[in-house]
Parts: C-alpha cells; sequence; structure tokens
C-alpha cells in the first residue's frame, strides 16, 4: 500500500492547528496567531519521524509529554509554571474530547462511498480512507463548534451558580425560602431611606399574597394608583423611582420586610435597612433563582468581619 506523506502531514496539520485554536479560545490566552500555526507545524512534524523512526523517544508516553509541552511553549506565551500547566491540561483535554467525538461520527459514517475512482479521495490510490478526510473537512469543525459551545456555556452556568445564596425572607411574620442571585448590576437604593433594594420576583413573592389581592396589587402598580393597593398591605409598600438602562424613569413598588437572612458560606448574613422590590414576572427563564442580590449586602459585611 503507498502511503503520501504530504497528504497525511497535510492532515494532521490541519487537525493540530484546529486542536490549538480550540485550546486558545477556551483557556482565552492572549497569543499570536503566527505562534499558534508555527505551534501546529511542529507539532505535525511528528508525522515524519512516527513513519520513518518508529523507535523513536518520542514514540514513548515521556517523549510525547515533552514533546506536548513545548508545543505548548512554542504556541503560548510563558508566563508561569502553573499558567503553562493548565494550558497543557485544556490541550490534552480538547484532543481526548474531539478525538472521542471524531471516533463516533467515524462510526456512523464508517462505510462511504468512494466520491470518485480517480481523484484524491479513495482508498486504493494512498491518499488514505475518505471517511479520515470527511471527517476533518467536515466533521471536525463540527464537534470543534460543538465542544467549544458547550465549556463557554458551562463556564457561564458555573459562574452565575456560584453566585447564588440561599435567601429567607420574613414578611408579616410568614418566612419563605429561595435562592437569590449577586447581581453586580443592581445598585438601586431607595433615595429617601437610603435602603437597599433586592428585587424578587411574582412566583415567589405570590406566597404571601393571596390571589385577588396579587390582581389588585398588579393592577395598582400598571396605574400607579397606591390607594388601589390592597388594604391588608398599604402599610407595608411603597413606592421607588428608579432609572432603567434605556434612560426611562419609572416606579417600583416594594414592600419593607420584617427580615431577610443570606446564607454567605457558613455564615448567615442578616440584611438591615433593605426593601423587596417586586418584579412583575420571572427573573430567571429556568427559575433557578427567583431573588436579585444588591452587592452592597455581602460589601457591608465583608467589610464588618474584615
Amino acid at each position: 500500500m503507498a502511503v503520501y506523506l504530504d497528504v497525511v502531514w497535510a492532515l494532521n496539520l490541519l487537525l493540530d492547528w484546529m486542536l490549538i485554536l480550540l485550546t486558545q479560545a477556551l483557556t482565552r490566552e492572549k497569543t499570536k496567531q503566527f505562534r499558534i500555526f508555527t505551534g501546529a507545524l511542529f507539532a505535525s512534524s511528528i508525522v515524519p519521524v512516527t513513519i520513518y523512526f518508529p523507535d523513536s523517544f518520542l514514540n514513548t508516553i515521556i517523549g510525547k509529554l515533552l514533546f506536548s509541552i513545548a508545543i505548548i511553549l512554542i504556541s503560548f506565551r510563558f508566563n508561569t509554571v502553573n499558567r503553562t500547566l493548565r494550558v497543557l491540561a485544556m490541550f490534552y483535554f480538547v484532543t481526548f474530547s474531539i478525538g472521542g467525538g471524531m471516533i463516533a461520527v467515524h462510526f456512523i459514517a464508517q462505510r462511504p462511498a468512494v466520491i470518485n475512482p480517480d481523484g484524491m479521495l479513495t482508498m486504493n490510490q494512498g491518499f488514505g480512507d475518505p471517511v479520515s478526510w470527511l471527517l476533518v473537512l467536515i466533521g471536525f469543525p463540527l464537534v470543534w463548534y460543538f465542544t467549544k459551545r458547550r465549556m463557554d456555556k458551562h463556564a457561564a452556568a458555573k459562574i452565575k451558580y456560584d453566585q447564588l445564596y440561599p435567601v429567607s425572607i420574613t414578611i408579616r411574620d410568614e418566612t419563605y425560602l429561595t435562592d437569590g442571585y449577586i447581581d453586580s448590576g443592581n445598585q438601586l437604593t431607595d433615595p429617601l431611606t437610603k435602603r437597599c433594594v433586592v428585587i424578587c420576583d411574582e412566583i415567589f413573592l405570590k406566597n404571601w399574597f393571596r390571589e385577588n389581592e396579587w390582581a389588585m396589587l398588579k393592577k395598582a402598580h400598571e396605574h400607579l394608583e397606591l390607594e388601589a393597593i390592597p388594604e391588608r398591605w398599604q402599610g407595608y409598600i411603597q413606592l421607588v423611582p428608579f432609572h432603567g438602562v434605556e434612560g426611562k424613569n419609572g416606579f417600583l413598588f416594594a414592600i419593607r420586610p420584617d427580615k431577610l437572612m443570606i446564607q454567605y458560606g457558613k455564615q448567615e448574613v442578616a440584611a438591615t435597612k433593605v426593601l423587596i422590590g417586586i418584579q412583575f414576572g420571572r427573573l430567571a427563564k429556568d427559575q433557578t433563582y427567583h431573588c436579585l442580590l444588591h452587592p452592597q449586602i455581602l460589601k457591608l459585611y465583608a467589610a464588618d468581619t474584615a
């Protein structure tokens, strides 16, 4: 069987280049595209070594590890040992992930039709299995995109869940629990009382209201009629002016709670001088949280305990 080294080398060069590109995208390392391509060129140089020198030191586990470190050092700047090892670990993760995905695609298309008996994509001319080329040209970009998209979503979800804290709110001697999200963009305070405003959605707040009371409260908010607030709640609700992101001014209905507690790590933080802003709707589509916490609450706690 004839083996065309230049074609095999070109195939591996393309694979290595895309693997290093994905590593760079996931680690968000700042590096020049020329360095990435140079790293891919160096990585693909192992092809002739493997073919012509099968007993080479580079074909051992230690040799491959040292070769991988050299690829990372060529493709990315060296800052610290820990940072280099982190990029190296991501490179191996990407390689194994992409490899597993491409094996799955290969399994699905393991009996391809020969496109052109006299062309490049043939098995009898020595240019490689047409599946391998289809994997690189079609399957690899798809697996690359899927891996990056899932990793980005995982990173975003991890950030979100790391900022969730159990919250208990007591109003009219009734206490209910939910999860609160630290929203750095929530800087809303009542200009009159200087109280921080914590936003809660109607799914959570309706625990304290009867159905007819919530309907009356919603209608009162639409028309900004304080006298239309249910009589049982008129001593608890006030208007808070705010400036929206679109530049429009508005008014928010806010409740004065009896107590608000936040489970911050192993400590329980009692938030005083806060208001509960009413959100007529959902805060999160997936309902992972029902409360937007004011960052100033935990900042003040951290300052007090420092």
